[in-house]
C-alpha cells in the first residue's frame, strides 16, 4: 500500500521507518529538503495513485488546519486524509466536513508510543467512518504492536473520537507522572532508604503499580542519578488542559488529573508561588507561625 506522509519529526519519521519495514511505500514531505522524499505537497499527491490516503503528522491548531485546507485543494474525490497528530477533538468535524464537500474522507488518530514506537509500535485511536478505518487498514496494522489488534488498535467511534479517547489518555498519563514523581520525592526524603533507584527498580517487577512510566523513571536515574542535571520547569501541550475541561463539561471529579495538570503551571513560576506565598503568610497572621523571607537558604 502507498501512504503519504506530512511532518516527519521525531514522531513522523519513525512512523515512516515503521511502515515502509511492514512493507508499504511511503512518500514523505516536511519542509526540512534534507529529510524530505519530496519538494511540496503538490509532488507528494503526483507521486500517489489514486484512491490516495495522506498522513498528517504535525503541530495541532494552526498548522493542522493550513495543511488540511491545502490538501483539500489538491486532493480528489475519493482519497483519505488521516490526522494523527494531537489536535483537539473538536477542530475534526469541521476539517472532516471541509474535505467531504469535495469527497475525500478524514479520520482523526490518536496515536501514542513516544519515540518508542519504532521498536514497540504505537497504540492507535482512530475515529471516522467504518468504510474509511477499513481502508486505512494495513497502515494501522503496520503501525501498531504485534499481537491481537485490539489490544493495540481501536475504532473509538464517529470522526472525533480518535482524538477524544488520545486527549483523555495523555490526561491519565499527568496523573500517572505525577504520582510517580511524588514517590520518588518522598523515598528521597526518608533517610532510611539507603537506596532510592533500587527501590522503585524493584518495583518494576511484581508489584501492582508496575509499568511504562515506572521503566522509564528507573532508566532516568540511571542516566542521571539524583537528577541533577534536569530542572523541575515541565510544560504541556494542551491534552492536559483539554481533559480537565471536558472534566468540567461533563461534571467528572478529576481531581488528580487536574492536579497534576495545576502542578505543572507551578513549575514554570520561576521567582516562586505566589499561591504558597500567600498561605505561608496567611499562616503567619492567623497562628504567628515562622515563615522565610525571600532569600533565605
Amino acid at each position: 500500500m502507498q501512504l503519504g506522509l506530512i511532518g516527519l519529526g521525531k514522531m513522523g519519521a519513525n512512523m515512516r521507518r515503521r511502515i515502509a519495514d511492514a512493507g508499504h511505500e511511503v512518500v514523505g514531505f516536511d519542509p526540512r529538503p534534507e529529510v524530505s522524499d519530496v519538494g511540496s505537497l503538490e509532488d507528494l499527491v503526483a507521486g500517489l495513485a489514486a484512491p490516495r490516503v495522506v498522513w498528517v503528522m504535525v503541530p495541532s491548531g494552526a498548522p493542522t488546519r493550513e495543511t488540511v485546507e491545502k490538501l483539500r485543494d489538491i486532493l480528489e474525490p475519493g482519497d483519505l486524509v488521516i490526522d494523527g497528530g494531537n489536535s483537539r477533538y473538536t477542530d475534526d468535524a469541521p476539517h472532516a466536513e471541509m474535505l467531504s464537500a469535495k469527497g475525500i474522507g478524514y479520520i482523526d488518530c490518536g496515536v501514542s508510543g513516544g519515540v518508542w514506537g519504532l521498536e514497540n509500535g504505537y497504540g492507535l485511536m482512530a475515529g471516522g467512518s467504518a468504510e474509511d478505518v477499513e481502508k486505512a487498514m494495513p497502515i494501522f496494522d503496520a503501525l501498531r504492536p504485534p499481537g491481537d489488534r485490539a489490544d493495540g488498535f481501536v475504532h473509538a467511534g464517529p470522526v472525533g473520537a480518535g482524538h477524544y479517547a488520545k486527549m483523555v489518555h495523555n490526561g491519565i498519563e499527568y496523573g500517572l507522572m505525577h504520582a510517580y514523581g511524588e514517590g520518588y520525592e518522598l523515598l528521597s526524603a526518608e533517610p532510611l532508604i539507603d537506596d532510592v533507584a533500587g527501590t522503585l527498580r524493584a518495583w518494576t517487577h511484581g508489584t501492582v503499580i508496575r509499568s511504562w512510566l515506572l521503566d522509564l523513571l528507573v532508566a532516568a536515574l540511571a542516566d542521571d542519578p539524583g537528577l541533577a542535571e534536569i530542572s523541575d520547569y515541565t510544560t504541556d501541550s494542551g491534552e492536559g488542559r483539554w481533559t480537565v475541561e471536558e472534566a468540567i463539561r461533563h461534571s467528572v471529579p478529576a481531581n488528580v488529573i487536574s492536579a497534576a495538570l495545576f502542578a505543572r503551571f507551578a513549575s514554570r513560576q520561576e521567582s516562586g508561588s505566589p499561591t504558597l506565598k500567600a498561605v505561608s503568610a496567611l499562616r503567619q497572621q492567623f497562628g504567628g507561625h515562622a515563615v522565610k523571607r525571600a532569600g533565605e537558604s
